[in-house]
């Protein structure tokens, strides 16, 4: 694929810290992980980072650490990758879901619809890089009693007004290879709550805080220090990486701006995006289908993204799943039958930038 959807650079600082792990002989968690956490809070605005070995282990571990029964409800959103679920389920609580708003993220009119004396949290997701509205969600949350797990695995440094995702509630992030912040694979949870990062770090250990002495029965979420490495040296150019997808963005939008039947992203104010994903929607008054622009698109070597082109709950092995709501959600049906995503990285060079919209546009007015 001559411009892919996502590139996976590793930079002469990501090199030279992992050889440093290397040369120490302490491979496993220690000094490097904990630099990350401390790294990573700071850029949250809040006191703890607790880092874990992947981006769903931290949805579980938070869920876990809130202490969800069987019976207990929890809020989230239909669009989005299966761990959201997975996590949910794995935790013993009930999934219920709302719909989302045209900006792909869950709608609060729609979570508040859902609330009732079973709710017990709020697991918002900030799709592609734009957070939810979280101002509206967490007014909900505190009328109710209801805790929030921010599901925030696509979104590093993003903002809502002058607070970064994750400092919200419990935030979960992933560190997966394609993210915008990557070590191949781990997580980081960050929270404010002095106790559920206690119970955080002792569940990620076997619950030990001291070898040998049990105090829970506990897991091994840990991170290592050479994964923890890679990820280091790119918290301090995250602000760098954002700013590049950023105006791959605008290009991209300036360039597609006037096509029939094409919804380019926009950004509500008060929100900003970090572009993980730059996700236009192809609708039915198109001179073309979602498929043809695919194929389009393979035709001439450009990479793109079906996420996602089902609901979660609608794949044959959630189907009348005891823990799984059946709630109408008709908005998140249309967006997984019409999202595409657009090559946006901060590898792309502004001429490969103007090919995807040469190509986009191509097809549209073959």
């Amino acid at each position: 694929m001559s411009i892919p959807i996502t590139s996976v650079v590793i930079g002469p600082e990501e090199e030279a810290a992992v050889l440093s792990v290397l040369r120490s002989g302490r491979l496993a968690q220690g000094p490097m992980v904990a630099e990350l956490e401390r790294s990573f809070a700071e850029l949250c605005g809040v006191p703890h980072a607790v880092a874990v070995s992947n981006g769903t282990v931290a949805l579980v571990a938070a869920l876990e650490a809130l202490g969800l029964q069987p019976g207990d409800e929890v809020i989230t959103t239909p669009f989005s990758f299966a761990a959201t679920l997975n996590a949910i389920l794995e935790s013993g609580a009930t999934v219920r879901f709302a719909d989302i708003r045209d900006d792909f993220t869950i709608d609060p009119d729609s979570v508040q619809a859902l609330v009732n004396a079973r709710t017990k949290a709020i697991l918002p997701v900030h799709l592609y890089g734009l957070p939810a509205d979280m101002t509206a969600l967490t007014a909900i949350a505190d009328a109710a009693g209801l805790a929030i797990v921010e599901d925030a695995a696509q979104a590093h440094g993003a903002r809502v007004g002058d607070r970064a995702v994750g400092s919200f509630g419990v935030g979960c992030f992933s560190m997966y290879a394609t993210k915008n912040l990557q070590c191949g694979e781990g997580g980081l949870i960050t929270t404010s709550d002095d106790a559920i990062a206690d119970r955080l770090r002792l569940l990620r250990n076997q619950g030990m805080r001291v070898r040998y002495q049990y105090e829970a029965p506990g897991h091994n979420w840990r991170l290592t220090d050479l994964q923890a490495a890679i990820a280091v040296p790119q918290v301090g150019r995250l602000a760098e990486t954002t700013a590049r997808r950023a105006s791959n963005a605008a290009r991209l939008t300036a360039g597609l701006a006037d096509l029939p039947g094409l919804t380019t992203p926009s950004v509500p104010a008060g929100r900003s995006h970090v572009w993980h994903q730059y996700t236009v929607r192809i609708g039915a008054d198109a001179p073309l289908s979602r498929d043809d622009l695919g194929k389009r698109l393979d035709e001439r070597e450009i990479g793109y993204g079906l996420y996602y082109p089902r609901l979660m709950h609608h794949y044959d092995c959630y189907v009348g799943h005891p823990q799984i709501g059946t709630d109408e959600t008709p908005r998140a049906l249309r967006a997984a039958e019409e999202a595409l995503s657009l090559p946006v990285h901060q590898h792309l060079a502004d001429d490969d930038v103007d090919q995807v919209i040469e190509a986009v546009r191509g097809a549209f007015n073959a």
